[in-house]
């Protein structure tokens, strides 16, 4: 089963995957190649692209960033019309370069490439059966099950066996394929992660987020639905299966933190929805205070909405640092807080003296919002009020989000006033969980928020033993 990895470096979530990929145009790698470029912020650890040229596939990943892995003279070790491509971060398998994507196999039904953005909460047991009759597994993660399911099928056609394979998993998947030439898209019934359906002159493109289609000037059509799988080979997209009637579990979280704000997921326009989250948490939790300071990135767009609502300035009180890079030399203990200074450095001109309103998005650890509020206390704020535009994370993801175990998550442990007094903040606030659903177009019902909540719509109940034992 796909479960939360517990080796995170620093204090939040992580990104879980993005999937790109081009049908129909002579430059398809270098098209997902941008496509990628654009989804980095849902997968930082490896990046891959194969592709098919009419006669042979080829690929083409290693660990690092899609522009630290890709030029000019990689990609064009990478011919043909068709390919598929992959940002990731583990939320299931280890850290290492046999774990990157697309997964890549020779089978009878010919050269299979798969990216898949998601988990599967079956993986361990489907896994488990597949290793019995005789399939050899060259990766730890979840997403090489779909492949063994797909090559291992007795259904002759490849759609019967992709349908077929769709079935047996359960958990979050939206997922791209290249069987012999031809390009699939296919989406699990719950719809947990966004998945968009985009066209570019002739070709078919399909990617995480619409910022892809902006990038490489592809026009957006439409998502592909919740339980809808198609084939993208030819004029018109080739239904295998259509959306499912729902209800569905879509990520509440993408419109929270995930997403590029420029981004249009499960129908609507993210920086908008944040702005709203913002508004709302204004409403539900005032403070008597100067300036609204975000945290950048993620908490800007909440942090205009606040201050339009309160009446109060919006200031960026802190810089980010965006050129860290993956790799930098640690000093010695005698710089306190280096790991969150090389990211973010307070603007004292903007906080001394002032009673600061500090927005973000999501509390996990704590550490960071700790070393965040002790920062712009350092630098003469008189007081920090802390807001988060969501609910209080109380639970681990089994679906595609990277998130500590839940005894890690201060929220799951202490009350509100225990997580303002180790924060060191002289208040705090949440965002409610009906607050945070008003601010969406789309039926409460269809959202997932079982980080929040702790209601699961889907677990595999063969290991609720394990999933009992990593969630207490």
């Amino acid at each position: 089963m796909a479960y939360p990895s517990v080796k995170l470096p620093g204090d939040g979530f992580n990104d879980e995957c993005g999937v790109c990929a081009v049908g129909g145009h002579a430059d398809a790698a270098n098209l997902v190649y941008l496509g990628l470029y654009a989804l980095q912020h849902r997968g930082q650890e490896s990046a891959g692209i194969a592709a098919f040229d009419g006669r042979e596939l080829r690929w083409h990943k290693e660990m690092g960033y899609v522009a630290e892995i890709f030029d000019r003279h990689r990609l064009a070790q990478l011919p043909g019309a068709t390919a598929v491509g992959h940002v990731r971060y583990s939320t299931a398998g280890d850290s290492m370069l046999a774990n990157a994507q697309p997964v890549v196999a020779k089978t009878r039904r010919g050269a299979l490439a798969l990216a898949h953005n998601g988990n599967l909460v079956n993986a361990l047991r489907l896994r488990h059966l597949l290793e019995q009759e005789g399939a050899i597994f060259q990766s730890t993660s979840d997403s090489e099950v779909f492949l063994h399911l797909i090559a291992r099928s007795r259904e002759e056609s490849i759609e019967k066996a992709l349908l077929e394979s769709v079935d047996a998993a359960i958990g979050a998947y939206s997922i791209a394929i290249i069987c012999d030439g031809r390009l699939f898209a296919a989406r699990d019934p719950h719809g947990f992660r966004p998945l968009v359906l985009g066209r570019l002159e002739e070709a078919w493109v399909v990617a995480s987020e619409t910022c892809a289609f902006d990038l490489l000037g592809a026009r957006l059509v439409r998502e592909v639905g919740p339980g809808e799988v198609v084939e993208l080979s030819g004029e018109e997209p080739r239904v295998l299966r259509g959306p499912g009637p729902g209800p569905y579990a879509l990520c509440v979280f993408e419109h929270v933190y995930f997403s590029r704000p420029d981004s249009v997921v499960f129908g609507e326009d993210v920086a908008p929805v944040r702005e709203r989250l913002g508004q709302r948490l204004a409403r539900e939790h005032p403070a008597a205070a100067d300036v609204v300071v975000p945290v950048p990135d993620s908490g800007v767009a909440a942090a205009i909405g606040y201050a339009r609502e309160a009446g109060l300035p919006f200031v960026m009180g802190l810089v980010r640092n965006h050129y860290i890079g993956r790799t930098f030399i640690e000093p010695r203990q005698s710089i306190r807080h280096f790991g969150v200074k090389i990211k973010l450095n307070p603007v004292r001109a903007l906080v001394d003296g002032k009673k600061v309103v500090l927005v973000d998005d999501s509390i996990v650890r704590g550490t960071t919002s700790r070393k965040i509020v002790m920062m712009l206390k350092g630098a003469g704020a008189a007081e920090v009020h802390l807001r988060i535009s969501s609910p209080p994370t109380a639970h681990p993801c089994f679906y595609g989000i990277d998130t500590p175990e839940r005894r890690e998550l201060i929220a799951a442990n202490q009350s509100v006033d225990e997580v303002r007094a180790y924060v060191g903040a002289d208040s705090l606030g949440y965002l409610s969980e009906g607050g945070m659903l008003s601010c969406l177009r789309t039926p409460p019902e269809n959202f997932c928020t079982a980080c929040f909540s702790g209601r699961y719509r889907v677990l595999d109940e063969e290991n609720a033993e394990v999933i009992a034992k990593i969630t207490r």
